[in-house]
């Protein structure tokens, strides 16, 4: 469905804030009534404290403020919206986690129930949790999230009544382009560079779309460069460009502590690809070491909490940023995809000074001895 010429900022900016205010460049059908729990219209934070991002401007489009903790719900407000129109009872999704909790969140929200199948103890707690709180039906299968979504695929085909939510359903990316709308309206101009992790690969393919659809309609002049990040352990796409291919490198046993994009078969690699060639940009991986210490830094320089996916987008600018690739002078926004209340295991794991006392006055001399917090 071709989107209406849209409105001027100007005209957008008189409306209320969140996905919704950009109805026009979102195929719902008229008359449709958005199933929302008040997405989008996440901050666009500037980071000065992180010191070895001198000479580059950066901001971070924090999405961990979202509903459900998390990107996932831009997509799934519009394409609960329209599963809800079409009349659809059920909804279905494969997930590492974040996907599971925003399915759940909106699938009761429009009165109809989830099914959520994830794989056997690959999903961080707080995801986990939230999917049980919110009532949905949890499927737990082995092996990677490549297995569960082939549970999925293979459920719908023999059960129309259930409708998928994972992102091969085009509705859930047409939510999330609205990540591209934002950063451009909160910015006022369009950066150098968007860094984005990649995991299934629906997010970076779909700030694109966001980014070509405003260049289109003669919104903007110019359009960014994308840089994908993926986990070591987990880059089917960071290997195949190293390589020059025009296929993923497989991963068959995808491991990494970013478990939102522990992912081998990214469904939509195409679309990605397409999208950084396109962009002139460029994919690369980061280790895991690279990651958590990018969680820590964002943490304590900036006071920003994401779950360690998130956190591969701070790690493969630095990269980036270290080798020369992004220069001094360039305007760079990193996408923090989760909260990082999504997995508190991991956040268990940072170093920090933790000190038991016995009783209130000796917890007051330890007090007293460890004086003023430090300024570093």
């Amino acid at each position: 469905m071709e989107p209406i010429a849209p409105p001027s900022w100007e005209q957008w900016s008189k409306r209320s804030p969140g996905v919704w205010r950009y109805r026009e460049l979102l195929p719902v059908p008229r008359g449709a009534v958005p199933i929302s729990l008040g997405e989008g219209a996440t901050p666009l934070t500037r980071l000065n404290r992180i010191e070895e991002l001198r000479g580059v401007s950066v901001f971070a489009k924090n999405e961990g403020v979202n509903p459900t903790g998390s990107f996932k719900d831009r997509g799934m407000t519009v394409a609960v919206t329209l599963a809800r129109s079409i009349g659809a009872r059920a909804v279905i999704v494969a997930s590492t986690g974040n996907t599971a909790s925003s399915a759940a969140a909106y699938a009761v929200r429009a009165g109809m129930k989830v099914v959520i199948v994830v794989p056997r103890g690959k999903i961080a707690l707080g995801k986990l949790a939230q999917s049980i709180l919110y009532g949905a039906v949890i499927v737990e299968v082995e092996g990677s999230f490549d297995k569960a979504l082939e549970a999925v695929m293979e459920a719908t085909r023999r059960n129309r009544q259930l409708y998928p939510l994972n992102s091969f359903n085009p509705w859930r990316l047409e939510g999330q382009k609205t990540i591209a709308f934002e950063i451009v309206e909160q910015l006022g101009f369009v950066p150098d560079w968007v860094v984005v992790p990649v995991g299934n690969a629906g997010n970076i393919s779909a700030i694109w779309k966001g980014f070509r659809e405003l260049h289109r309609y003669g919104l903007i002049d110019r359009l960014p460069r994308l840089a994908g990040i993926q986990a070591s352990g987990a880059a089917p796409l960071a290997s195949a460009w190293r390589k020059g291919l025009r296929e993923p490198v497989v991963f068959e046993h995808p491991e990494t502590v970013a478990t939102a994009i522990r992912i081998g078969k990214p469904i939509n690699w195409p679309k990605a690809l397409r999208a950084v060639e396109e962009s002139n940009g460029v994919f690369i991986d980061v280790s895991d070491e690279e990651i958590l210490s990018a969680q820590r830094l964002l943490a304590r320089r900036e006071g920003i909490a994401v779950e360690p996916a998130s956190a591969a987008s701070l790690a493969g600018l630095l990269r980036l940023v270290g080798d020369g690739f992004i220069e001094r002078g360039e305007t760079v926004v990193i996408v923090l995809t989760g909260h990082g209340l999504k997995d508190p295991d991991a956040m268990m794991k940072a170093d920090t000074i933790r000190l038991i006392a016995r009783n209130p006055e000796e917890a007051s001399r330890i007090v007293s001895r460890l004086g003023a917090p430090s300024e570093s």
